[in-house]
């Protein structure tokens, strides 16, 4: 009786991940912009979900006045909303670690631009994830050009 035997190539982890990543043969294409849009969508998602529930008023208007927009905060469904990063800090990025302390963060309305921030980021890998698809289809992405213009 003879024995065949069969050699086995020897991927690395990341090798695996690599062909995994960007398999067309999935169930759910996922690809290098997938990698990058699934934890920006899921922040994005659980940012707005915890705001809408529980943030803190905010000063929208930079007159200390702060208006409130959870549902902790008397809003039912209908009229709650995130409100927006407060006009007093303007069109600047307005991160956590910028501010002074998490109170003043929430005041000035971050979790509105943490969740626009991460949503603009995972709409834009989305398109990416749809040309990069069809490219490794061997399709003409004409979607993502249609989208953009």
């Amino acid at each position: 009786m003879t024995a065949i035997l069969e050699r086995r190539e020897s991927t690395s982890m990341w090798g695996r991940f690599c062909n995994w990543t960007t398999s067309t043969e999935n169930r759910l294409y996922i690809g290098w912009f997938g990698v990058l849009m699934i934890p920006t969508l899921l922040t994005a998602t659980s940012i707005f979900i915890i705001a809408f529930i529980a943030a803190p008023p905010v000063d929208i208007d930079g007159i200390r006045e702060p208006v409130s927009g959870s549902l902790l905060f008397g809003n039912n469904i209908i009229s709650g909303a995130i409100i927006p990063t407060s006009a007093a800090i303007g069109l600047h990025f307005y991160p956590i670690w910028e501010a002074a302390s998490v109170d003043e963060w929430l005041y000035n309305g971050g979790p509105y631009e943490l969740f626009f921030l991460h949503f603009l980021l995972g709409v834009a890998c989305y398109m990416g994830r749809e040309w990069e698809l069809s490219f490794r289809l061997g399709m003409r992405p004409l979607v993502e050009k249609r989208a953009l213009v």
